[in-house]
């Protein structure tokens, strides 16, 4: 017997002894752990991660960029059958308990100790699930779950139930890219969370269970035996009745895919968006939440879309049917549905589908798309080749067709209401060439359309702002510009004649105009009407090449980007759309350089703006000359250059008693605007503005007097070999640049020049952008003159008729120098008018 007691005293000895090393063990890992735990508090100002939302002027949405589909809710937008739903399936205890269900801690210890199982359910509130999504891995181990049991505590003592079930919600992983109850409601029903039926709800609050392959669009089945479970949870809790549970369960599974819509096309902007917006605040904004306000115009953009996508499309047409885009060897045996799956990955470009012709013969050719769904091609739908389907296509072809639907024809009435309408495929072809348009306020440099390709999806590289062209002669305004600011006015007589000259090694160069043709001595404003390339050249060497680059440089080019010779005056330079377009500003604004820009706003997720733009904006009017009873101004020289006279220094205001209330002359002027840097003389820049308005009245722009509007002006450009096709030019408050040309810089084809490719495009986009715009005043600026000149220049007296001019008031005293009261006014020997 006393051996006995002694072993039961040495074993209560050593139970207590392991116990109490057990307690020592776990103080010292609770400690251990505890210690490491992070600060629950940081949750409370956790950074969600969100897509950047970029928009049009209007507030309509442009472009969601990000990986991670996620738009948080408060709990409060939460609808109830929702919390439901989620308490019901993942913690109907979570009300209860304080971060640990213990009772769900028991039943996972049963299972594991009486199951092979390693990874058992059961264990894990909603609250330990938030401190595992934030704080810790997904490692299964005993110290993970107990780090996380040790988190979800200390969140419950220092966080209320409803911050975290919002964290929960927001932060759950629904499959699809989509994080977040919100998300996922919108990609799987395309609906807002206040909108979900019960059966929908039930399907949501399933999937975080298995995200990947649970989800109802991967494995529908399997969702749908997890939502009628989540349906059965609810009505055991009370929170439904059996009646809703089984129309619940009666309920098809209808997800599919939503990608929230884009209401306005322009993915040429939006990545140059996401680039800027990258450059400005880092690698990471795409995952921050931001807003970002462009100062895109919706109808403008749509419009500059289409006027693109037709104008390719009429170009194309016009040299015929090509080649097949490609072809692919099909197995004599193979079918529609296999074929279909060669178009994987060869996207649709401007309502273009991609098919593969599967049959080619009397005159028709089937064709399957990329649904795997079949098309026959009869001759109306090759109607514009002139040649029936079968010709052009062989069986293996990769051919594009558009799908056209029209509206019922018939018998008018409730039949003619319930028609169908007729769908019908025509054959199309991607262009050869491609295009670019850009249009900016001419005032502010606001960006309001641009479009750097026939389309986005077949190739993202944008034309607009990284293809480097030759203009061609749309360059030649400022040539003349540089020109007139050296004493040269429309009315100077240049002599168009064949020039020669010796290069530093030997050569001859020989400037030819297009048509090989030369008019003789004329006057500067018909030269630039009838864009002769002899008077260009003839112009700029006698101004000077050193001297032209510096000063074209003010409207906003790189003078590097200059070549340093005689080319220039032919538009040699390689510049992108955009810095053509930026040039014009400056002729349409009254002379100012302005930046252009297309980013206006920027705000953050809760609605802070951390950017708003402030460009700077063209002065009309200001440094117009001198004002009468007031003292001339000084001359306002950059760089050397005098760009006329300066604004005069403002009045006193007068008293408040003595200001007339309806004065129909004040000037109102907002003081807050930066004023853009002046570039060039105003009064230079009238001078072209009116000789351009004349290139459409009577030159090689005349197809846009189609828009029967007087302040419309520009100029076209081609470039040798007819490789590039331009139109530059303004109307209203827009200045807009349409370049056409093909990449690989092949010839776009005879007699392709800018008035045949590029002014089409150019027309049709400006007919909707100055749509009930009021046409811009041309008014002349003081410092100009008006003098009347013979068809030869010469300056006649006043009253004697002629054709009347404007001309600066200093140049004014030369042109009375060479008045002859008895000089021959007929065509002038070429020695006395070739001074070069």
């Amino acid at each position: 017997m006393p051996s006995f007691r002694r072993l039961l005293r040495w074993l209560l000895i050593a139970v207590l002894g392991l116990g109490l090393l057990g307690v020592l063990a776990a103080g010292t890992l609770y400690f251990v752990v505890s210690a490491r735990l992070p600060d629950v508090q940081s949750l409370r100002t956790v950074e969600l991660q969100e897509p950047m939302y970029v928009y049009a002027r209007d507030g309509r949405l442009m472009a969601l960029f990000g990986e991670i589909r996620r738009y948080p809710v408060r709990i409060e937008e939460v609808p109830e059958a929702v919390k439901q739903a989620f308490i019901a399936i993942e913690d109907n205890r979570f009300y209860e308990h304080h971060g640990v269900d213990y009772r769900g801690v028991a039943r996972a210890i049963w299972l594991l100790a009486t199951t092979d199982d390693r990874r058992v359910p059961g264990g894990s509130t909603i609250t330990q699930q938030v401190a595992r999504q934030f704080f810790l891995s997904s490692e299964y181990s005993y110290t993970r779950k107990l780090a996380e049991m040790l988190l979800a505590m200390k969140m419950e003592r220092e966080l209320s139930k409803d911050e975290i079930f919002e964290l929960y919600l927001n932060r759950s992983f629904f499959g699809n890219r989509a994080y977040g109850i919100a998300a996922a409601a919108e990609f799987y029903y395309g609906k807002p969370l206040d909108q979900l039926s019960l059966d929908e709800v039930a399907t949501l609050a399933s999937i975080p269970k298995f995200p990947s392959s649970g989800n109802p669009v991967t494995n529908p089945e399997r969702a749908r035996i997890r939502r009628d479970y989540v349906l059965q949870r609810m009505r055991e809790l009370d929170f439904i009745d059996t009646a809703r549970e089984r129309a619940g369960q009666a309920a098809d599974m209808h997800a599919k895919p939503h990608e929230r819509p884009v209401e306005v096309y322009a993915p040429f902007v939006a990545e140059m968006v996401r680039q800027e917006m990258i450059a400005r605040y880092g690698g990471d904004v795409l995952t921050k939440g931001y807003h970002v306000v462009t100062t895109i115009d919706p109808t403008f953009q749509a419009a500059a879309d289409q006027a693109v996508r037709d104008g390719l499309v009429v170009y194309d047409r016009r040299h015929g049917w090509n080649e097949a885009e490609q072809t692919f060897e099909l197995a004599a045996d193979e079918d529609a549905a296999t074929a279909a799956t060669r178009l994987r990955g060869i996207p649709a470009q401007s309502g273009m589908l991609a098919a593969i012709v599967l049959r080619s013969g009397d005159g028709t050719v089937d064709a399957v798309l990329g649904d795997g769904s079949t098309v026959t091609l009869d001759a109306a739908a090759s109607r514009w080749t002139n040649r029936a389907p079968s010709a052009l296509a062989e069986r293996g072809d990769l051919i594009r067709v558009r799908r056209v639907v029209e509206a019922p024809t018939g018998p008018e009435g409730d039949d003619a209401d319930a028609a169908e309408p007729a769908v019908s495929y025509r054959l199309e072809q991607l262009p050869r060439a491609q295009s670019a348009l850009v249009s900016l306020e001419h005032d502010t440099g606001a960006l309001r359309a641009l479009v750097g390709g026939f389309s986005f999806a077949g190739q993202k590289f944008n034309r607009a702002v990284q293809a480097r062209r030759q203009p061609g002669s749309s360059f030649k305004p400022f040539i003349y510009a540089a020109a007139f600011e050296r004493g040269f006015n429309p009315a100077s007589i240049v002599l168009d004649a064949p020039v020669v000259f010796r290069m530093r090694r030997g050569q001859d160069w020989r400037p030819q105009n297009d048509d090989g043709r030369f008019a003789g001595p004329m006057r500067l404003r018909e030269a630039l009407v009838r864009s002769r390339n002899l008077v260009s050249v003839r112009l700029l060497d006698a101004i000077g090449v050193d001297y032209a680059r510096r000063y074209i440089s003010h409207f906003g080019f790189d003078e590097a980007e200059l070549p340093p010779n005689l080319s220039i005056s032919l538009g040699t330079p390689s510049l992108t759309p955009l810095d053509i377009a930026r040039g014009y500003a400056v002729f349409a604004n009254g002379g100012f350089r302005v930046t252009p820009w297309f980013i206006d706003e920027v705000r953050d997720r809760d609605g802070e703006v951390i950017f708003k733009e402030t460009p700077g904006v063209a002065c009309r009017g200001c440094g117009a000359g001198s004002t009468p009873g007031r003292q001339a101004s000084r001359s306002h020289v950059v760089d050397g250059f005098d760009l006329g006279p300066t604004a005069p220094p403002a009045p006193e205001p007068e008293p408040e008693q003595d200001r007339p209330e309806d004065d129909p002359d004040e000037i109102v002027v907002d003081l807050e605007l930066e004023q853009a840097p002046r570039a060039i003389d105003e009064r230079v820049a009238w001078q072209l503005v009116s000789m351009m308005r004349d290139v459409v009245r009577r030159g090689t722009g005349t197809a846009a007097r189609v828009l029967e509007r007087e302040d419309v002006g520009g100029k076209t450009g081609s470039t040798n070999d007819h490789r590039d096709a331009w139109f530059s030019g303004f109307g209203g408050n827009l200045a807009t640049t349409v370049w056409v040309g093909r990449d690989d810089n092949r010839s776009l084809g005879y007699r392709e020049y800018g008035g045949r490719a590029a002014l089409p495009i150019w027309i049709d986009y400006m007919r909707v952008a100055l749509d009930g715009q009021p046409p811009m005043p041309h008014d002349p600026p003081e410092g100009l003159v008006e003098v009347s000149v013979s068809a030869s220049g010469r300056l006649l007296p006043s009253g004697s008729g002629g054709i009347t001019e404007y001309v600066k008031v200093e140049d004014l005293e030369r042109m009375a120098g060479e008045m002859d009261d008895g000089y021959d006014d007929s065509i002038p020997s070429e020695e006395a008018f070739d001074i070069f």
